[in-house]
């Protein structure tokens, strides 16, 4: 049935697949974590029930988005050796001990908390489970700090020597490895990336409720805080995706030319094509829409800035356009719908409307999956961007393969699509639901003597929290 197929497209697909299954589930747990520890401080704060509610509503939803990303993360690894066997034991020593830190830190950091975090709420102290849910948050972030890491290094390599058997090894502090030169770029803008996207899926479920009963006290909340994120941060996130863009123009020039469908240099400042279709063939964009100088002006800061083509590599070399070009400007113009969602709710807040606007409410329904398809288009376009190699202008992709059967390849291909839509559609499904019942109101304050009054003792002085830790 695959005899015909190229086992190594067969092989992207199949990674293509399972990354962008598992990126969804971490790009929501990182943010959901975040805001889970916000929750739960202001509700110490405050002592307002309505904080404790919501905690407690998006805890289920939190544990089961990050069961999913765990489960769905798993079968990666196993790829680099059933599938890239020549990329693992070539990139190996130094992309190995990265993502062991991941495991040692984050991972160690997750798993030691999450349970204290899930369940402890009545069996600790609030500080103790307070503490429990930072430590999460904070692991999620950790978690995200090695795994860009070490792609930050495939995309822009440094600190390497290469030995005589052909392996990446360290030539330079671990550090310089680390902080490669795109990767605080990319840190800042994929976890800000994260904290939108939960941001849109907290402001879809609040709108879904307000335009059910506009007086829902959790609605309200959970909508106004969502859209203050919106409101302050897509600005922020617009800036930071301009200065990783100026860093890959720097870094990985080819990247940016199938981005902007510079199929041919501009000596004296080049367009920016808004839209239309790439030709590879011809080496053009078809029926192209572009504003003269604006592309240089952008990248360079100068309108008539000069800027290199693809004409200038070889065609080897050049990575697939049309898909560079097509998952950048979704990538973009969510972008941009996000931050016209942000503004119109300033002005709706600023006018005492935000709770009172039907379309607001429904537009913010529309953009709650927004930004898992923002995230999965920067991704694409990352890493396509990066083709035709795996370790840029180093090792191609082509080199990094195992010895592979096409019929094998294919038929784990179609195992895992069957599975994955099986479980984690089911698992999605499961959460919409939850999502559509919203949080319980009115449910009772946990206290720290609740175990004891459910065995039917009556707690004395002591017990009623006249501890020295104060609890």
């Amino acid at each position: 049935m695959f005899d015909a197929f190229d086992p190594i497209i067969l092989a992207r697909i199949q990674f293509a697949f399972t990354v962008s299954f598992h990126f969804i589930f971490p790009a929501f747990s990182i943010g959901l974590a975040s805001y889970l520890m916000v929750l739960e401080g202001l509700w110490l704060r405050t002592g307002k029930q309505l904080y404790l509610d919501l905690f407690k509503f998006w805890i289920k939803i939190f544990a089961i988005a990050f069961a999913m990303g765990v489960v769905s993360g798993i079968v990666m690894s196993y790829q680099f050796g059933t599938n890239w066997a020549v990329f693992s034991d070539k990139a190996g020593p130094v992309i190995g001990p990265l993502m062991a830190y991941e495991v040692l830190t984050a991972f160690f950091l997750e798993a030691g908390f999450l349970g204290v975090m899930l369940f402890g709420m009545n069996k600790v102290g609030r500080k103790l489970h307070f503490a429990a849910t930072c430590m999460v948050a904070v692991g999620t972030f950790i978690s995200a700090f090695w795994i860009l890491s070490v792609n930050s290094w495939m995309q822009t390599p440094v600190g390497y020597a290469i030995n005589e058997a052909g392996q990446f090894v360290p030539a330079a502090p671990w550090w310089d490895i680390v902080f490669n030169p795109s990767f605080p770029y990319r840190l800042i803008h994929t976890v800000t990336a994260a904290y939108l996207t939960t941001a849109l899926v907290v402001g879809a479920v609040g709108a879904w409720h307000l335009l059910k009963d506009k007086a829902d006290p959790h609605a309200r909340k959970m909508f106004s805080m969502a859209m203050w994120m919106a409101a302050l941060v897509a600005p922020v996130q617009i800036f930071v995706g301009d200065q990783h863009g100026l860093n890959t123009l720097e870094h990985q020039p080819q990247k940016v030319m199938a981005m902007e469908g510079h199929y041919h240099s501009h000596p004296e400042g080049a367009p920016l094509i808004l839209l239309g279709l790439p030709n590879a063939k011809e080496k053009r964009v078809d029926y192209a829409v572009e504003i003269p100088k604006l592309g240089s002006l952008i990248l360079k800061h100068d309108p008539n800035a000069p800027l290199a083509g693809l004409d200038t590599i070889p065609d080897t070399d050049e990575p697939p356009v049309w898909i560079v070009f097509w998952s950048f400007r979704i990538m973009v113009g969510i972008g941009l719908l996000m931050l016209g969602l942000g503004l119109w709710s300033l002005i709706a807040r600023w006018r005492g409307k935000l709770y009172e606007w039907p379309l607001l409410h429904r537009v913010a329904i529309l953009m709650g999956p927004s930004g898992f398809v923002a995230v999965i288009a920067g991704w694409v376009t990352t890493e396509v961007g990066r083709q035709p190699f795996t370790v840029y202008n180093l090792l191609r992709t082509v080199d990094s393969a195992s010895p592979l059967a096409a019929p094998a390849v294919g038929a784990s291909l179609v195992a895992f699509v069957l599975v994955y839509f099986a479980v984690f559609g089911f698992g999605t499904w499961y959460i919409l639901k939850l999502m559509q019942k919203g949080a319980q109101p009115h449910e009772p304050e946990i206290t720290d003597d609740a175990p004891i009054r459910a065995a039917g003792i009556t707690p004395g002085p002591a017990q009623k929290g006249e501890l020295p830790d104060g609890r």
